[in-house]
């Protein structure tokens, strides 16, 4: 599978160019000539069928999640001659249902980002083989049945948290660990994490539990840590919705002198902590939810052109880089005015 790696700075950028290097979002007619010499066909074909693209996308039950929907409405505003169906949902369940009606809507292309990525697989599958040119975005599917797979790296994710977190911690200390929903995203994280703690025998893992990236989970997850683990140096929470809720568990503990959290995603809130060099976090990591915006450009560009030549150049995994986040850059991944 080609691999293409992005920065933050041109995720969209990305896509624009391959609308250009492609050939356009607009199907045109073609124009023919008759016997007689005069121009015909542009103007009297009949107009081009609306593409219809399915937007697949978790519900904003937190910061990231509201973010990626606040992408996908901007995104769709770009593209009114697409018939856009974009849909949100809070579990598996309904997301499913969802994907299954936009099948019976007869939709060109979808764009998905999966709730999780193992009740997804069979339905995204469905769709591949009825044809349906699927770029899945984020949480992949658990088979190769995306055309385009867009998504953050997170190994590199877990990788650089884990190193700070080393580093910070001089190589020897306690760490707790909150998990994500079940996903690729989740798993290539926290492997990595761990790959970089079994290095240094000194930095003992205390515990991992499940908090959903939700903040009130978290907040509870974290109760009960706190409660099991006389001491912890540092609480990964790899989310910043995670984080929070941490967050409000160690100070309503009295424990916030003894650790600090670090967090992930960049949500406004926790990058201007760092910005104030809050003791508690230190750093963050960049996630960003306008990846989804990407998913929803190249859908365009692939279906408005010959979608089968296009996919011979197009690259087939797009991999966003993450960099970290400390007080000496943090102005620069701060948005006020940004949704998340």
């Amino acid at each position: 599978m080609r691999t293409m790696r992005l920065n933050m700075q041109n995720v969209c950028l990305t896509a624009l160019a391959a609308l250009i290097a492609l050939g356009g979002c607009d199907r045109q007619a073609t124009v023919s000539t008759t016997s007689g010499g005069a121009a015909s066909g542009a103007a009297d074909a009949a107009p081009a069928r609306k593409l219809r693209i399915g937007v697949s996308i978790p519900a904003a039950d937190h910061g990231w999640t509201a973010g990626v929907n606040w992408w996908a409405k901007h995104a769709s505003q770009l593209y009114p001659n697409v018939d856009w169906s974009i849909v949100s949902a809070l579990n598996p369940e309904k997301q499913v249902a969802d994907i299954e009606d936009l099948m019976v809507k007869g939709v060109d292309g979808l764009v998905i980002l999966a709730t999780e990525s193992a009740p997804l697989t069979p339905v995204a599958r469905k769709a591949h083989e009825r044809g349906v040119f699927i770029v899945n975005v984020d949480r992949g599917f658990l088979e190769p049945v995306a055309d385009i797979f867009i998504e953050g790296d997170n190994k590199a994710f877990g990788r650089k948290s884990a190193e700070f977190i080393v580093e910070k911690l001089g190589g020897k200390g306690n760490v707790a660990i909150l998990e994500g929903i079940p996903c690729t995203v989740n798993t290539d994280r926290v492997e990595a994490a761990m790959a970089v703690f079994a290095r240094h025998p000194e930095i003992k893992v205390l515990g991992r539990q499940p908090a959903m990236w939700n903040r009130q989970k978290a907040l509870e997850v974290t109760e009960n840590m706190l409660q099991q683990y006389p001491k912890i140096d540092c609480l990964w929470a790899s989310d910043d919705d995670m984080a929070l809720g941490a967050m409000q568990a160690v100070k309503e503990a009295g424990r916030d002198k003894e650790m600090f959290i670090f967090p992930g995603a960049g949500m406004k809130d926790v990058v201007k902590m760092v910005m104030d060099k809050d003791p508690l976090i230190p750093a963050n990591i960049t996630y960003p939810p306008s990846m989804i915006a990407t998913g929803m450009h190249l859908c365009v560009s692939v279906l408005s052109g010959e979608r089968e030549k296009i996919m011979q150049y197009m690259p087939r995994h797009l991999m966003i880089d993450v960099e970290l986040i400390t007080p000496e850059n943090a102005k620069q991944y701060y948005f006020p005015d940004s949704i998340y």
